[in-house]
């Protein structure tokens, strides 16, 4: 198992920092719920996400847990990339913009282009695209959203399968983690 890497350490960024971004998102998203039949908060989704970055890296890398919190405010809220940076500085606000689907594109093409560019992603951003992968399978088996036939989530496990693929070797305890997700929605069905 590869052990933490790409901030082997937490120089300058403190458990203030990460507390204060966990609040941020928690107040961005605080009227959104997931789509799954329990509609819980989305704040959880998040949460699950900065926490599997957390332990994947041993708690080396507070910038990524910290990336992990925000990944979705500039895709789903009003929240800007200059806004990230001058609250939580440049490098938070790069990772996220390169997990941030351009929304102007349909929603098929979207899917396509994270394929697509993966592998051009750093380091953290591929890290950030397994964990937010794994949350969502998880997400999905514990409460699919209405409507979603066993044919539906299987393409979604396609998908996320073939998105993690293209972001090549990162963490194998992130990538076994997103696997076990994997297995277990397709088992449920």
């Amino acid at each position: 198992m590869m052990s933490a890497q790409p901030g082997d350490s937490n120089t300058g960024v403190s458990i203030v920092a990460v507390v204060r971004a966990a609040d941020f998102a928690a107040h961005r998203h605080s009227t959104q719920r997931r789509k799954g039949i329990r509609a819980e908060s989305y704040v959880i989704h998040l949460t699950e996400v900065a926490r599997l970055l957390a332990e994947a890296t041993e708690g080396s890398d507070a910038l990524l847990v910290m990336a992990g919190l925000l990944h979705d405010t500039v895709e789903d809220t009003e929240t800007t990339l200059e806004e990230l940076a001058a609250e939580f500085g440049p490098e938070v606000a790069s990772v996220v913009a390169e997990v941030t689907d351009d929304k102007s594109l349909e929603k098929h093409e979207r899917k396509r282009m994270q394929i697509r560019t993966a592998s051009g992603k750093s380091l953290r951003a591929r890290m950030l695209k397994i964990a937010d992968k794994t949350a969502n399978l998880n997400s999905i088996r514990e409460s699919p959203p209405i409507g979603w036939s066993p044919h539906r989530k299987a393409e979604y496990v396609r998908w996320a399968r073939e998105v993690v693929e293209a972001c090549g070797s990162t963490n194998a305890r992130l990538e076994a983690l997103f696997e076990q997700a994997a297995r277990a929605l397709e088992e449920k069905g």
